[in-house]
């Protein structure tokens, strides 16, 4: 048992109750992840749709009001229409004293199939090594089902419950979050009385020490355009502007070989750096070793813990991604093409205007193709933007999740922000103005989209330690 010896005779109780039952609750993932509920493919959709049913009777169970609300459907881009499932509000507990926490979490899952390297099938969870592999064990299954085990502990206890759940359950978030925010804005009075919203859909920044994360960069996505049709380069190769040489010349001028972006102005809404944030940095934990290994890179563009994660988290980066249009199969073949289109994104950070940063890129794009005297036509635009996200971490919703780490963990979190686009957790703050948090359990190889999923045994059970523990916490604020 991990309880420190400042841990309550309660928590004690608690903590002791899910060692004892571990295997009930590993038996109850190893029944959610049986199902195939994969939200991209659209034959599995009526899977996604049972899995919804079965979350919704896992909360009845406990006790909970669960409202399974009708999304309707969407088009497919072949015009098929394909139902959406439904997304679940519930709610457990209604007493005045006591404060509101609504939990978010998803229970469709990533495509997996066993062909495409998995050692074991991924929708049997298998334990290897203290390891649970399977598709959804740690995004997002495993954690969903972390905290209804924590709250089915109080339940079995028969403990009065520390603080009020309402729970929002999607099965769309691999493909979009599709109707979510919708229905969010609709469902105002559910919100009413929440006083704190957690989401646990991501994963710690090591693979031993628990993280809360406060903040993600957004993604602006950006397309540029050269050219009208396809010319044969003996013919015309020499004597006229070639559309994918004006391209180059565009997407090269963008970003340095430093990584800086070379886009005027980008940079002036960065906020500065804190002398608070700057500790913060200092005292993580984050193996530049291991990150490499983890990811197979040989060399970063930084050699300091510090400048990675500043750059990852703190300062806007561009990527370039793709070329529409160029010749790109196998072998050679003379052709000039015509149209082509580049793809790249600058993921933003907080205080950086989408509508600005769109301005500032079509401005230096202009001006570049401006010098090249070329008489193709440029056409530049930004099919998608989601906005960062940034929570204040000095909330006593960060130090009751602290102090819940603490006492299970043995050892104060890491305050974290993720170099991705978390659009979920900035849509929760915008609707409803209350305090977001992310609570990961899941380690940093956890593998959340790639072959070989898992959850380990003890991060899925000290997890569950850990969100019983918060409640508690949660109500001493109160």
């Amino acid at each position: 048992v991990m309880a420190s010896s400042s841990s309550s005779a309660l928590e004690t109780e608690i903590f002791q109750y899910i060692d004892v039952h571990q295997s009930e609750f590993i038996e109850n993932l190893k029944e959610w992840v049986t199902v195939q509920s994969d939200s991209v493919q659209p034959h599995l959709r009526k899977e996604v749709i049972r899995m919804m049913e079965l979350a919704a009777n896992r909360l009845a169970a406990l006790g909970a009001t669960v409202n399974l609300v009708n999304l309707g459907s969407h088009q497919l881009p072949d015009g098929q229409d394909l139902p959406l499932p439904p997304v679940i509000l519930g709610e457990l507990g209604k007493n005045q004293q006591n404060p509101t926490v609504c939990f978010y979490g998803h229970v469709d899952v990533q495509p997996a199939k066993k062909e495409d390297g998995w050692k074991t099938d991924p929708y049997m969870l298998t334990e290897i090594n203290g390891n649970l592999y399977g598709r959804g064990a740690t995004d997002n299954k495993g954690p969903v089902l972390a905290w209804i085990n924590a709250v089915e502990t109080y339940r079995a206890l028969e403990l009065a419950l520390p603080v009020n759940f309402k729970f929002v359950i999607e099965g769309m978030e691999e493909a979009g979050s599709l109707g979510l925010e919708k229905l969010l804005e609709e469902s105002q009075g559910f919100f009413s009385d929440v006083d704190y919203i957690v989401i646990s859909d991501n994963l710690w920044l090591s693979n031993k020490k628990p993280v809360l994360t406060y903040g993600s960069r957004g993604n602006a996505c950006f397309s540029v355009e050269c050219g009208d049709k396809d010319l044969h380069s003996g013919t015309f190769g020499g004597i006229i502007h070639e559309p994918m040489t004006d391209l180059i010349a565009l997407l090269d001028s963008l970003v340095d070989p430093t990584g800086r972006i070379q886009i005027p102005g980008i940079y002036d809404s960065v906020a500065a750096l804190t002398e608070e944030e700057k500790k913060l940095y200092e005292s993580i934990e984050f193996d530049l070793e291991e990150h490499k290994n983890n990811s197979g890179v040989k060399k970063f563009l930084y050699s300091t813990k510090e400048e990675i994660l500043l750059h990852l988290w703190r300062y806007p980066s561009l990527s370039i991604h793709g070329i529409e249009g160029a010749f790109h199969e196998p072998g050679i073949k003379t052709v000039i093409p015509a149209k082509v289109i580049g793809k790249f994104s600058i993921r933003q950070v907080p205080h950086m205007d989408l509508s600005i940063v769109k301005q500032q890129v079509v401005g230096h794009l202009e001006g570049v193709f401006a010098k090249r005297n070329s008489p193709n036509r440029l056409k530049v635009s930004m099919p998608l933007g989601a906005k960062p996200w940034l929570a204040d971490f000095n909330n006593p919703l960060y130090k009751a999740a602290r102090r819940a780490i603490k006492t299970v963990f043995g050892e104060d979190p890491d305050f974290i922000q993720d170099g991705s686009t978390i659009p979920v957790a900035r849509m929760f703050q915008t609707i409803t103005q209350k305090s977001v948090m992310m609570f990961p359990i899941g380690a940093a190889d956890d593998g959340e989209h790639s072959q070989n999923e898992k959850i380990s045994r003890y991060n899925y059970i000290e997890g569950t330690k850990a969100f019983a523990a918060f409640f508690l916490e949660i109500s001493k604020l109160h």
